[in-house]
């Protein structure tokens, strides 16, 4: 049975380009295989550091998961903080890792460039998410298209420790990504982004989901003329959520004319409050049972430590390392 792995970090309340672009897939991918799933509250530190808010995101975050349907009788739910071989694997990774790989990093430098401190966190950031990946045996990691270099970073430093230490002590795994909904736009129409501050979130309501909605970016075509639905932002959204008959409507009603980009947000708000409203009502229910959340995050942690140090022994001794005094 392969091993499946994914992590988010809890920077922020969860979106819908969180939604489609990963959530989903993991929630499906969970009857597949043997899936770890992590919320990555170290990784959070490199842009949040308010003790109470990373705490709370972490919580959020977990409920957000149980509540969309992810089952912790099929998968291992924890938090990443749970499991301390991780940051001792990203230790001795970061021993092989040149500088010049991490100087390579898009991520990196988008970030940056978008405001972010450009901390040693930040800068490492692939080391660490490599240790997340490789504790496991994972062979299969769920990622967006804006992931798929540190996955390429991830298998190059698996790649260099068996052949530093001539073992297979790592697996090298893939990268799975669905190309459809790989980059969601957000309402400015870049990616959707928490660093961006331009999300709608998975559970956004009322005004504040329909000033969020009204406030997707558009061209000036006016009203009357005949608009190209894959042009727009709006439209990018709408099929997402529309089946197949109804994005074909709306977008003959794009093409027609006669129909304005209000038109086609309150087609959006309408299909986003259908969607989600089962899972706002469950949520909502879930919340009252928060001792239910965190014995689900201490069994994960508890499952996922037990894998993680059946990896890292092996490391452990072709490394040197001593622990426990066991000369």
């Amino acid at each position: 049975m392969k091993t499946i792995l994914s992590g988010i970090t809890p920077s922020g309340k969860l979106h819908i380009g969180n939604y489609f672009g990963a959530i989903r897939q993991h929630i499906a991918m969970q009857k597949q295989g043997d899936a770890f799933y992590f919320i990555a509250n170290y990784h959070s530190l490199t842009s949040v550091n308010n003790g109470e808010e990373v705490r709370q995101n972490t919580f959020d975050i977990a409920l957000d998961y149980l509540t969309l349907g992810l089952n912790p009788s099929r998968c291992t739910f924890f938090a990443q903080s749970d499991v301390p071989q991780v940051t001792e694997l990203a230790w001795i990774l970061g021993t092989l890792s040149p500088v010049s790989l991490m100087e390579k990093g898009v991520a990196y430098k988008d970030k940056v460039a978008q405001g972010m401190k450009p901390n040693i966190g930040l800068f490492t950031y692939p080391i660490l998410q490599a240790a997340d990946i490789l504790i496991y045996n994972s062979d299969v990691v769920p990622v967006g298209q804006d992931q798929k270099q540190n996955i390429e970073i991830c298998r190059d430093l698996a790649g260099k420790l068996n052949h530093t230490y001539d073992e297979e002590l790592l697996t090298i795994p893939k990268e799975h990504i669905v190309k459809s909904v790989a980059v969601v736009p957000g309402i400015d129409g870049r990616k959707m982004s928490k660093s961006y501050k331009n999300t709608i979130g998975i559970f956004d309501e009322g005004k504040t989901l329909k000033k969020k909605v009204m406030s997707i970016k558009t061209d000036s075509t006016p009203l009357d003329e005949a608009k190209d639905p894959e042009k727009c932002n709006v439209f990018a959204l709408i099929k997402l959520f529309a089946d197949d008959e109804l994005k074909s409507e709306i977008a003959e009603k794009y093409r027609a004319g006669g129909y304005g980009y209000g038109h086609a947000k309150k087609e959006l708000l309408t299909l986003i409050e259908d969607y989600f409203a089962e899972a706002r009502a469950k949520r909502r229910e879930l919340e009252t049972d928060m001792d239910y959340v965190r014995d689900v995050l201490k069994d994960g942690g508890e499952k996922a430590r037990k894998r993680a140090e059946s990896v890292m022994k092996p490391i452990r001794e072709a490394t040197g390392i001593i622990k426990n005094h066991s000369f």
